[in-house]
């Protein structure tokens, strides 16, 4: 069996889950700070806090840590390391693990009730990741320069 080939599913793998939970994260954010305050929304809040923390604690920061981990095993066994396509892709995947905390940060303030931006603001943030997905994925696959 090919070591090689098995890193790179388990790195798909990963950012697969890594990426289901950065796209559905901030839509629970969406539908979250959607609820007016008040008694008769408080156990929908309870419920949109329990799910956002184990989005991000169960799928999002394993997920997160095995991208990486399979990753740069790839980058190391594949000898891309050095290949501009590669070291872009790289500045990109720091972007998203930026936004990946910035994300935890969110889901700390909702659990404490401490959100004070609206439904639009979470909608607009759910593209962020998209972006970055969509010319990730373009540099992997037409590994431009080579």
């Amino acid at each position: 069996m090919d070591l090689y080939l098995w890193v790179k599913a388990l790195h798909i793998i990963a950012v697969i889950s890594w990426m289901a939970g950065m796209l559905y994260l901030p839509r629970l954010f969406v539908y979250h700070a959607s609820l007016l305050p008040g008694p008769e929304t408080r156990a929908q809040s309870e419920t949109f806090k329990v799910m956002e923390r184990r989005l991000l604690k169960a799928i999002m920061n394993p997920a997160l840590i095995a991208t990486w981990i399979f990753g740069l095993i790839l980058a190391w066994q594949s000898g891309y390391y050095a290949a501009g396509w590669l070291q872009a892709k790289f500045l990109l995947v720091l972007a998203m693990t930026g936004i990946h905390g910035w994300l935890g940060r969110m889901v700390k303030d909702f659990a404490a009730d401490r959100n004070t931006r609206g439904h639009k603001f979470y909608r607009v943030l759910n593209e962020g990741p998209t972006l970055l997905m969509v010319v990730v994925v373009i540099l992997v696959v037409v590994k431009p320069g080579t």
